[in-house]
């Protein structure tokens, strides 16, 4: 009788901290359990973080969903908190998204867009003065990469390189990593290397950002090659976020992009024009070529 009257007891107090675990975390979207929104750390963290709060007011209005704004420490950090469902929402670049797809589940909901493209390029730059047209007009001199792990500075013109039916790795004389794209704009407009590669959109590319400290850099280089087009960065959601809250989310940030309060705060947060929908066969171009250049997540933050 004692065993059984323990028992019931003891059931009654499981059932009294499950309540209260529920009453604590709240519905999805809540207050106390708020949209978990993850920025990858591209960008100033303290910027990210002040325009991202921003646009979670602007949500909030919209959808009447709560959210919660990070900037985790790395790529990999937003990819694995999606995968373990401490992220609802990611913004993560296409070859970050195809790894957190094929890993954990993770779903594009929205591609972001710029200059009315979602889609942009790997350009190949050099000077004009040099008698350098051509992506064989390369081959045997020097070249600057820019992160090793940078989809338009290093990954896509590797790729342009080996499909053109050379080796990247020998392609080259000399070969330097200048990191961020201005440091390859400079090493081309100051003669260290005879080539470089850099992002490049529809009718802009990455040599503008230079402008200030380098007036005649659009007229001093061109473009020689561009590699296969490449779909811009997304809007992804875990594994079984439910389809309403996805639903809001996307409509709520179509509808916040077109207000104009809403155009300055998504143009600071990641130079972004607007959002159009996309699904995950869109990114099957960049999963080939992650593939056939062998990118692994944990490659992703070096």
């Amino acid at each position: 009788m004692f065993s059984h009257l323990r028992l019931i007891w003891i059931l009654l107090a499981v059932i009294a901290v499950l309540s209260g675990c529920a009453e604590q975390t709240g519905e999805l979207g809540s207050e106390s359990n708020p949209i978990k929104m993850a920025m990858v750390p591209s960008l100033d963290t303290n910027k990210l973080i002040l325009s991202g709060n921003k646009l979670a007011e602007l949500m909030e209005k919209e959808t009447g969903l709560k959210y919660d704004v990070s900037v985790p420490a790395s790529y990999t950090a937003v990819i694995t908190a999606m995968g373990s469902g401490t992220v609802d929402v990611g913004w993560l670049p296409p070859i970050p998204y195809v790894m957190a797809h094929d890993k954990y589940g993770v779903e594009v909901a929205l591609v972001t867009v710029r200059n009315k493209s979602a889609k942009y390029w790997g350009f190949i730059i050099a000077r004009t003065d040099t008698g350098i047209n051509s992506l064989a007009d390369l081959k045997g001199k020097r070249f600057a990469y820019g992160d090793p792990v940078s989809t338009t500075g290093t990954i896509y013109p590797k790729h342009l390189i080996r499909t053109s039916g050379d080796d990247p790795d020998t392609y080259f004389s000399n070969v330097i990593y200048a990191g961020a794209h201005d440091r390859v704009i400079m090493a081309v407009y100051n003669k260290q290397v005879d080539g470089g590669a850099i992002y490049g959109g529809v009718g802009t590319d990455a040599r503008e950002k230079v402008v200030n400290s380098l007036p005649d850099v659009m007229e001093k280089t061109h473009v020689i090659a561009k590699s296969i087009e490449i779909p811009n960065d997304t809007v992804s959601v875990r594994k079984g976020l439910p389809a309403d809250i996805v639903k809001k989310i996307t409509d709520g940030l179509i509808k916040v992009a077109a207000s104009d309060e809403g155009r300055i705060t998504i143009m600071s947060l990641y130079g972004i024009d607007g959002f159009e929908r996309t699904n995950d066969s869109d990114y099957d171009s960049v999963r080939s070529v992650a593939k056939a250049e062998n990118i692994q997540i944990e490659q992703l933050d070096k």
